[in-house]
């Protein structure tokens, strides 16, 4: 009888493994655009690129290139700056942008006989101070700890955007901070990771953001931290940024335009 009721187990297990091919219900693509323009300390900031794609279904095992587009990028001094497309690829260049702090910039895409825009102010950073260490962390005491320390300015409100980026495993952790409790002092963003062994290369970038898109990369990030739903949890809601559909309100894109000082500070794991 045991080896009965083992043997339904195994047939049984087994019967779980076929594949389920669900059918999806497929919506019209929309432009998906990832424009930020980034301004490295100590650099010209003339090279920018933004890359314009489209949603694609669920099961596809590619993103759609949005190809085509006319792209501008429109300064505080009615100065504007075309982005030309690398032929085919939905990449748009510029290799003249001028950047200026505290400067307002327009971004106006043409794609399919439709106008999508979108504001951001380039906002300042303040530079990384240093970075300290701690092994052995984390509730499993495999875990190494960094600490990237700056020192926020008083009497402004800062937003900043981290990415803490593992050059050895290609992999980036994203967090987002503000001052609203750390005004004008020295405060550190965090990061942990059992994967940083001695030796290993961290590149931290810390970009100077507005509220809007602290906002926005925020519930990004809460979204992509819930694990509370199951393999085909959607999101309590379709995230929308700061870019609107001029002609078509109702086809709006995703993604964000926005534009930054960036903070670099490269750290060798001890």
């Amino acid at each position: 009888m045991k080896n009965l009721v083992y043997i339904i187990c195994c047939l049984f297990l087994v019967s779980c493994e076929d594949v389920i091919d669900l059918k999806l219900k497929t919506a019209e693509p929309r432009l998906v655009i990832d424009a930020s323009l980034i301004w490295y300390k100590n650099t010209s900031g003339n090279s920018q690129i933004i890359k314009l794609t489209q949603t694609a279904p669920y099961y596809s095992d590619s993103v759609p290139a949005a190809t085509g587009a006319t792209v501008t990028v429109t300064d505080t001094n009615n100065t504007t700056f075309n982005f030309i497309e690398e032929t085919g690829t939905g990449i748009y260049k510029n290799q003249a942008f001028r950047p200026e702090i505290n400067a307002v910039y327009t971004l106006k895409i043409i794609y399919k006989s439709e106008v999508y825009t979108a504001s951001e102010t380039l906002k300042s950073v303040v530079p990384i101070d240093k970075v300290e260490q701690k092994k052995d962390a984390g509730f499993s005491g495999n875990e190494t700890e960094i600490k990237a320390f700056y020192t926020d300015p008083k009497d402004i409100k800062n937003f900043y955007f981290f990415e803490f980026i593992n050059a050895n495993l290609n992999a980036v952790t994203l967090d987002v901070y503000d001052d609203e409790f750390t005004d004008g002092n020295q405060i550190f963003a965090f990061h942990s990771n059992e994967e940083l062994k001695t030796g290993s290369k961290l590149i931290i970038h810390s970009h100077g953001v507005s509220q809007r898109y602290y906002e926005y990369m925020n519930i990004l990030l809460q979204q992509s931290k819930d694990e509370s739903g199951g393999p085909f949890e959607t999101q309590p809601t379709t995230l929308r940024g700061n870019c609107i559909n001029e002609t078509n309100p109702s086809n709006f894109p995703l993604g964000y335009f926005r534009a930054s000082e960036v903070a670099v500070y490269s750290y060798e794991v001890q």
